[in-house]
């Protein structure tokens, strides 16, 4: 694999790892849910807070509670909206069948994009969208 170097302005950066950090109002509910139902784990938690890993997803996933005093004062108060955690995966339809066999409420139904993504939408217990897709060429390309 051939290496290279991102520099922004002329300054070397290297990124070792990637996250996405959500706030919600039940950090248990949230971490729970995504180690149930989608194989993370819990690397790191504490009270308020939830590192979740799992070695193939290309980022971890950080849970925070609302209203935990580490925030900065204007996002203290916010919540996950908004926000889509997309997971893409190789079998679109078996995990439908398999969240479905679990009782997990498919919140947006199975689609197909024009642009070849089909994907469906589930949320955890904070309302946080997970949407499980794959990519297909749009027919004629």
């Amino acid at each position: 694999m051939k290496e290279f170097a991102i520099t922004v302005e002329g300054v070397p950066v290297n990124i070792t790892s990637s996250a996405v950090s959500l706030n919600v109002d039940d950090v248990a509910a949230s971490s729970s849910f995504l180690v149930k139902h989608f194989g993370f784990h819990e690397e790191m938690a504490a009270d308020g807070f939830a590192l979740l890993r799992r070695p193939d997803a290309g980022m971890n996933v950080v849970f925070l509670r609302r209203g935990l005093h580490t925030l900065p004062a204007d996002q203290r108060d916010d919540h996950a909206r908004g926000v889509i955690l997309a997971f893409v995966v190789d079998d679109l339809e078996a995990e439908l069948t398999r969240l479905e066999d679990e009782g997990v409420a498919i919140t947006m139904p199975l689609t197909e994009e024009e642009w070849g993504e089909r994907a469906f939408q589930v949320r955890d217990p904070n309302g946080v969208i997970v949407q499980l897709l794959d990519w297909n060429a749009a027919a004629g390309n």
